[in-house]
């Protein structure tokens, strides 16, 4: 059954990538018929053709290499050592001027930004999901190592702003938390945060994990998560919360009077308070409940230097739906864009290329998507970002790419001849060497992430935790009270 499922959601992966490939090419393909011009092959992938059929005068075929697509169009700028030899269509090659060339070398990029538009109003009909962490910048759990335990920063404070960039949200691009920590030039981060209504400042020391071989560099991070409603997942039988009366789908307020912000909130006070009663306030079905609970040291687990209560916390973050206009998610991610594209060429930051990802990292992402609770809708909201950057990327002045192209015809139209076409075979074949070369080089970072994609909350529960009396069933899919933190 496992199988089935995984070649199902392969298939659907494949078909979506290649229908986004198809609809950028289809707009050079339909443009150069518009413009009279010869239309060689339309490929989708690179490489020998592994099935090719011709319909009417054009070769449509599938490459052997699964990476992207092209038209063959001889008229344009020689390609011959990507698309291979031109085939005889028996139509006259008759010289095209520049501005044909420019509009068809613009259509691709506009039918990949008509697409996005498309997935983005479908988007906004059917709404996409966000989690905790994109709807708030409230502070739920700062780690042990972080630099910020040494400073007057708490689990509960809300960041205003990161070296004086206001931010919305705690993950993501953009105006998040992590982000502009990420992006910081400076060697240090300013923060400025709101407690009990009054702003506070303060200046911390950012930090990376250490990497290990061939992996990608780790950004900078100050060690600290955003809020999470701790909801109760497993309750262990037998265990000090089932004698409590704890039960799945509670949400814990405090212990002890201690607001809980974060479920490891709860690991850090069982780990202060050792084996002493403890009083919990919980939420019920919109009630208020008051229990009294006594933690035990587990007889046999994976953690037993402290006690537990013997809870499986809920991974699944509390999810609100939200209905971005079109035009409101197309933005945002230029505008994302821009501030990673900034990111990139700015020798003070410590974005590199190797934190991009390439056609294998694209189909990872989409490959965990559509296993998620609400594949559509997150697949819909990414094919918008796929779209958009396809867009953009193409227009990009680089040889061999549609940017490329007007750039030449650019020179065409002030020359008012065209280049020589030995120049520019040497120029689109150096831009081939450097975007190929580039494509390699982040795919090699996205095979050696295909293990552990999608990052990790924390350390996973132990499959059987005992206490005195039995043992719990399986709990593979939580987080226990002993869990150790980390992302």
């Amino acid at each position: 059954m496992f199988v089935l499922r995984f070649i199902g959601v392969l298939v659907e992966v494949v078909i979506l990538f290649n229908f986004i490939i198809l609809v950028h090419e289809l707009g050079h393909f339909l443009a150069a018929r518009w413009r009279g011009m010869v239309v060689d092959r339309f490929s989708i992938w690179f490489g020998k053709p592994l099935i090719q059929k011709k319909i009417g005068k054009v070769y449509f075929s599938l490459g052997s290499i699964p990476c992207g697509g092209f038209v063959s169009l001889p008229q344009m700028a020689p390609m011959e050592f990507l698309e291979g030899r031109v085939m005889d269509t028996g139509e006259p090659m008759r010289p095209v001027g520049a501005v044909d060339k420019i509009i068809v070398a613009v259509a691709g990029p506009l039918f990949s930004f008509s697409l996005a538009f498309i997935f983005a109003t479908a988007v906004w009909l059917i709404g996409t999901p966000i989690g905790e962490a994109e709807s708030t910048t409230v502070i739920g759990f700062i780690d042990k190592e972080s630099p910020a335990t040494h400073y007057d920063i708490r689990p509960g404070d809300k960041i205003v702003s990161v070296d004086g960039h206001p931010v919305s949200r705690f993950m993501g691009t953009g105006d998040s938390v992590a982000w502009q920590i990420a992006i910081g030039e400076a060697k240090t981060v300013h923060l400025e945060y709101e407690r009990a209504g009054q702003r506070k400042t303060v200046d911390l020391l950012p930090s990376k994990d250490p990497v290990k071989g061939w992996q990608r560099e780790k950004i900078r991070q100050l060690g600290i998560e955003a809020a999470e409603k701790a909801v109760v997942g497993k309750v262990i039988s037998p265990s000090p919360a089932e004698r409590a009366g704890l039960k799945p789908q509670d949400l814990v307020l405090s212990i002890n009077g201690q607001t809980i912000f974060h479920p490891l909130n709860v690991v850090d006070i069982l780990r202060t308070n050792g084996v002493r009663p403890i009083q919990l306030e919980v939420e019920r079905s919109g009630q208020h409940l008051s229990l009294a609970a006594t933690p035990e040291f587990p007889v046999k687990g994976e953690d037993v230097t402290q006690p537990r209560l013997g809870i499986g916390w809920s991974q699944v973050s509390i999810i609100t739906m939200t209905h971005p206009l079109p035009w409101e998610q197309v933005g945002g991610v230029l505008e994302n864009m821009y501030s990673t594209i900034s990111a990139l060429i700015s020798p003070k930051t410590e974005i590199k290329a190797q934190q991009l990802s390439g056609p294998v990292g694209i189909l990872g992402t989409y490959f965990t998507l559509f296993q998620s609770e609400h594949a559509m809708r997150l697949v819909l909201w990414f094919s918008v970002l796929l779209n958009v950057n396809l867009a953009v990327m193409n227009l990009l002045p680089i040889p061999m790419l549609d940017g490329g192209h007007i750039v030449l015809s650019l020179a065409e139209l002030v020359r008012r001849r065209p280049l020589s076409e030995p120049i520019v075979r040497w120029v689109q074949t150096c831009g081939a060497v450097v975007v190929i070369g580039f494509i390699l080089y982040v795919t090699s970072f996205d095979v050696r992430d295909l293990g552990g994609r999608g990052g990790k909350r924390g350390k996973v529960a132990p499959e059987e935790t005992v206490f005195s009396g039995g043992t719990s069933p399986d709990s593979s899919k939580t987080t226990e009270t002993g869990a150790s933190s980390g992302k």
